[in-house]
């Protein structure tokens, strides 16, 4: 049966949707079945692996609100071992149109356990909001995984964050708990980075992967191919990072 892992981060920018595409594909890689979910309207996760958001004729969107079947949306990638439950701007509704569905933070949960049996993983791409879709991704996790930027703003939003985890674990998904935390677009050269690191260590502890992701051009290209860096340049810097990363978690699962 398949481990839930939300990707999620209520401040955007912070590399969430690079680190979801990047560690599916290398568990993917691994020979783990994965399937990545895109939850944010924006779509990032479906461009990102190759694919029109104005193409889509159905959608994530059509699984919460249609009550369509996961099977019947979901789409090969082009890494073997990975597909995707794409999403495209219908879903900006869907916190509008989830609040007149009956058990509405559950949606999710119902869908995804018909089909937990076909993989080894599924990771939701989370919106950068604390919602009613974000709430659905973490009633049907297992866990979060959290990404980080090593800088000030991103300290600020920490608590609130940690203490809606808390409340959907308390109400809604007493299971739910915190995977690990990754530092990206990590900036060695800063000062600050360096410090802020430390705090973020403190506060996170164990909690927090070794692997630091560090800022690289070659990964901010990925997308804009619709291929993860695994395809894109394996050798560079950022890939190296993330495969890393990638043995880490899954020695972690161990």
């Amino acid at each position: 049966m398949a481990k839930i892992i939300s990707f999620t981060n209520k401040k955007g920018g912070v590399g969430k949707t690079t680190t979801a595409i990047n560690m599916a594909a290398y568990c993917a890689d691994a020979g783990k079945r994965v399937l990545l979910v895109d939850m944010d309207s924006q779509g990032n996760a479906t461009t990102g692996l190759g694919f029109s958001k104005s193409a889509l004729k159905k959608s994530v969107y059509n699984v919460l609100i249609d009550d369509d079947l996961v099977s019947a949306n979901v789409l090969q990638t082009v890494v073997p071992n990975l597909d995707i439950l794409p999403a495209n701007v219908d879903l900006t509704g869907a916190e509008v149109d989830l609040v007149y569905k009956r058990n509405r933070e559950r949606i999710l949960k119902n869908a995804l356990d018909k089909v937990q049996d076909d993989y080894d993983y599924i990771f939701l791409d989370c919106p950068p909001s604390l919602g009613l879709v974000t709430i659905n991704a973490w009633v049907a996790s297992d866990s979060v995984i959290i990404p980080l930027q090593s800088e000030y703003y991103a300290l600020e939003g920490v608590s609130q964050l940690m203490n809606t985890i808390a409340m959907v674990r308390q109400h809604l998904n007493p299971r739910l708990q915190v995977e690990g935390v990754v530092i990206t677009m990590y900036d060695g050269r800063a000062l600050i980075a360096k410090q802020i690191t430390a705090e973020i260590k403190k506060f996170f502890k164990n909690k927090l992967y070794e692997i630091i992701i560090p800022r690289n051009v070659r990964l901010a290209e990925a997308p804009s191919h619709g291929v993860p860096i695994l395809l894109h340049d394996p050798k560079c810097v950022g890939a190296r990072a993330y495969k890393a990363l990638t043995d880490e978690f899954l020695s972690r699962q161990k």
